[in-house]
């Protein structure tokens, strides 16, 4: 399977500098231990805790286990033995040098309470998400603040040199300017990008039955990460309510709805998105309000975090069952929405994203707040863009405030004008190509 640079590996060396570990987690199957072991094996030993045997002689003497280990090391599946992470803090603090631990672990309830309370403040702890577009198209990376430049700023401005290199703008008939770039985007189409997603086995290796994988991937999830490590009795049922909310993905959260549909009491409903989120299935965007209490009483917008899982778990299987069903406009926004959380994720931040709905009705699908600014993005599916596209951006505008921007992010390859002060963008953020 060809090897791909993960952009998460310079924000893993950068966080090597200043902490003793770095905890790398994700979702299963997204390429923690090939990022590490390819990267970092040269400089640090590998052991993995998946093994029974292993992980019960670490358990069984683990003075002993890191006594023979003390070199620089990677402690891959560090959620099945999390007792382990005492000890860690005690070497750690004895011999407090930094870039030492490299650690992998799928979230879990336990992983994380273990860790924040155990290795506070002396761990980094960045995501792994599914493969990005940008990754896949191995473009270079470029910084958040060149991404929303290239996206939302002033046309006339050019993404720097090291980002791609691309030439100088030229103007449109409306006199807006954008970038010339006659390289077309290495990068799957958007129909190909939402049957197989980001995972790195089905996007990379076309030799993979992407139906095979995906059902596969479901039954370990359950099996392993829900019933061994959240302790949910009722799997069946849960299966149920994983796929409700698979057929959700892009709407707004209704728990009562959700709860009714399989029977379940709203408790149980809340529990089980918990479970969901945390093992980095789906997000839930809040709303955008100025006013934060408000904020916290609406209901957030729910996203599946990859679109080829999504799809598979709408019994979608072919392209012409996406582009010609129900689904595509909601599937396009989970693409859109899951290429701005693993960008911003992959430079170790959080993103502050939300989504706008007006008490009318009308609705911006992502607001990104960084720096004091506010930037808008509106998603549609087609590859006609047209002004009416971009009129529930253009009233966003006038509501907010002056450091706010807007852009219709759509089926695209290159930027164009649509409305004063508004662009259509391609929807995968490549700005440069080969």
């Amino acid at each position: 399977m060809e090897h791909i640079q993960r952009y998460l590996t310079h924000t893993i060396r950068k966080a090597m500098v200043s902490f003793p570990a770095v905890l790398v987690t994700g979702a299963r199957q997204t390429g923690k231990t090939t990022l590490l072991r390819t990267e970092f094996g040269a400089s640090h030993d590998y052991v993995s805790l998946e093994r029974p045997d292993i992980r019960n002689r670490a358990l069984a003497d683990p003075v002993g286990f890191f006594a023979r280990t003390s070199g620089p090391l990677i402690l891959d599946e560090i959620q099945y033995a999390p007792e382990l992470l005492h000890y860690i803090k005690e070497l750690i603090d004895a011999r407090r040098k930094p870039g030492q631990w490299l650690l992998t672990g799928s979230q879990s309830f336990s992983l994380m309470q273990g860790v924040s309370q155990t290795l506070a403040g002396r761990v980094a702890v960045l995501n792994l998400d599914p493969l990005s577009v940008r990754e896949l198209s191995q473009q270079p990376q470029i910084s958040p603040e060149d991404m929303l430049e290239w996206i939302f700023g002033p046309a006339e401005k050019r993404i720097p040199a090291k980002a791609g290199g691309m030439s100088d703008p030229v103007d449109t008939a409306d006199g807006e300017s954008f970038r010339n770039d006659n390289r077309q985007v290495a990068g799957p189409s958007l129909e190909d990008w939402l049957l197989r997603g980001g995972f790195p086995e089905p996007c990379l290796n076309k030799q993979v039955d992407r139906q095979l994988w995906f059902s596969g991937y479901l039954q370990t999830y359950i099996q392993r990460d829900v019933r061994d490590l959240t302790q949910v009795s009722d799997l069946e049922t849960f299966y149920k309510f994983l796929m409700l909310v698979a057929a959700r993905t892009g709407q707004l959260l209704n728990m009562a709805e959700l709860g009714s549909e399989i029977g379940i009491a709203g408790p149980t409903v809340k529990r089980w998105l918990s479970v969901l989120k945390t093992s980095q299935l789906i997000c839930l965007l809040p709303p955008y309000h100025k006013n934060f209490g408000k904020r916290l009483r609406k209901s957030p917008k729910l996203y599946l975090l990859d679109p080829g899982l999504a799809a598979f778990m709408l019994g979608l299987h072919s392209r012409s069952s996406i582009l010609q069903g129900p689904s595509l406009g909601a599937l396009a926004e989970t693409a859109v929405a899951a290429e701005w959380l693993k960008f911003f994720r992959q430079h170790g931040e959080e993103p502050r994203i939300h989504y706008w709905q007006s008490s009318g009705g009308k609705e911006v699908d992502l607001i990104i707040e960084r720096d004091g600014k506010l930037y808008a993005l509106e998603v549609k599916a087609t590859a006609t863009p047209r002004a009416q596209h971009g009129s529930n951006l253009k009233q966003w505008l006038k509501l907010a405030s002056a450091n706010a921007h807007g852009a219709l992010a759509c089926n695209i390859s290159e930027p164009q004008a649509l409305l004063p002060g508004i662009r259509a963008v391609p929807w995968h953020l490549n700005p440069c190509s080969d």
